[in-house]
This record gives C-alpha cells, sequence and structure tokens, in this order.
C-alpha cells in the first residue's frame, strides 16, 4: 500500500469594507489538477511524510489552518471518520517556498540504499531500496529491520555481483526537481501571489494510505 497526496492552492479575499466581514481564505485549485505524483522524497523533503531521505521537513504536521477555506474544511470533515484517508495535515505560504535553500542537504544520508547498474552510458540508477537481501548478507544484516534503519556514512559504496550499492546524501532539489511534477503547483502559486502577495497564498495538503 503506497501514501498520497490531496490537497489545495488557497489564496486570502480581501473584502472591500474591511469592517464589513473579516478576512477569508478561498480555495483555488485543486492540488490533483496540478499534481497527483507519488514521490516519497519530495513528501518527505517538504512535509516529513514518508521521509526515507532524512530531510528537515519546510512544513511538518501543522494541522488544518484555523482560517482554511470552506473546501478544506468540507473535504477534511468528510474524511474525519477514516483517519487513514487524511493524516499528516499541513500547509506552506508561498513567501516561505520563495525563501528555500534547494542546495539544503538531508540530515542524515538517505535510509534507503542506491543501486546502480553498469552500462556502455556509464552507472544507471536503478533504485533504491530499504532491503536487500543481497546487501543485507554483504554487510552482515541478519534480518530485514524496522525504522529507523541504519545509515551508512555518504558515498559508502559496496560492489556485489554486478549491482554497485552505494550510501548518498539527497539535497532539496533532487527531492523536489526544478523542472519536476511540482514545478505546475509553484508556478500557480506565484501567480496568485502576484495579485495577493506571497504571504497571502498558501497551499495546504494532507495524505492518505
Amino acid at each position: 500500500m503506497g501514501t498520497d497526496i490531496s490537497g489545495f492552492v488557497e489564496h486570502r479575499v480581501w473584502p472591500a469594507d474591511e469592517g464589513e466581514r473579516d478576512v477569508v481564505w478561498r480555495a483555488a485549485v485543486d492540488l490533483s489538477f496540478l499534481n497527483d505524483t507519488r514521490n516519497y522524497d519530495a513528501f518527505g523533503c517538504l512535509f516529513g511524510v514518508r521521509n526515507f531521505a532524512n530531510f528537515r521537513p519546510l512544513a511538518a504536521e501543522r494541522g488544518r489552518p484555523v482560517d482554511a477555506s470552506e473546501e478544506v474544511r468540507a473535504e477534511l470533515d468528510r474524511l474525519a471518520p477514516w483517519p487513514d484517508q487524511a493524516y499528516g495535515t499541513t500547509w506552506i505560504t508561498w513567501a516561505e517556498l520563495k525563501t528555500v535553500d534547494w542546495d539544503e542537504p538531508a540530515e542524515r544520508p538517505d535510509s534507503r540504499i542506491h543501486q546502480y547498474r553498469q552500462t556502455p552510458d556509464g552507472l544507471r540508477l536503478v533504485g533504491k531500496s530499504g532491503w536487500s537481501p543481497e546487501f543485507a548478507r554483504a554487510v552482515g544484516l541478519r534480518k530485514q529491520l524496522s525504522c529507523p534503519r541504519p545509515t551508512w556514512p555518504d558515498g559508502t559504496e559496496w560492489q556485489i555481483g554486478d549491482t554497485l550499492y552505494r550510501s548518498e546524501t539527497l539535497r532539496r532539489r533532487d527531492a523536489v526537481r526544478e523542472d519536476g511534477e511540482w514545478q505546475p503547483v509553484w508556478s500557480a502559486m506565484e501567480t496568485l501571489a502576484t495579485e495577493h502577495g506571497d504571504d497571502h497564498v498558501r497551499l495546504v495538503v494532507w495524505f492518505d494510505d
């Protein structure tokens, strides 16, 4: 079973007469229209969910905004009877995202060992595994381990048969690529921010298994 992300991009609406009503947030676009990709490295980097790469999350477990839009409140209320369908709820503003150092490395090497194969064009990444029987035998692990998994110093390598196993530390831009699946989300938020202001555009998300 895997983990998926849901949510909305929201923006603040300012009343014509500030004494007439409170400022409110409105949903601008459903996240599923912009990005419905299951990417655990991005989930961990941004929100601390499935954080196998050991990033310092940008915005983890902030909960539902107290002034969430009607659409966000309705969807989370609908899902409330099923905790595994809406957990890790959090949010982040465009102002915060604009200040991110995408070259920042994770706090520890990836808990998954990166696997490479030699090709005519050089080494090719073929996967990242939290458990491999061949690797476990080579390094003396007797059984599959539960979290937290052990890590090894960055750059440590093991050549086992035709597979090179390497311990690596990811940077934020490795998890959230500039031209990757999150680019449409950032573009939408940036566009809204030109009208409403950086602090008045945010992404609200939650996760389900």
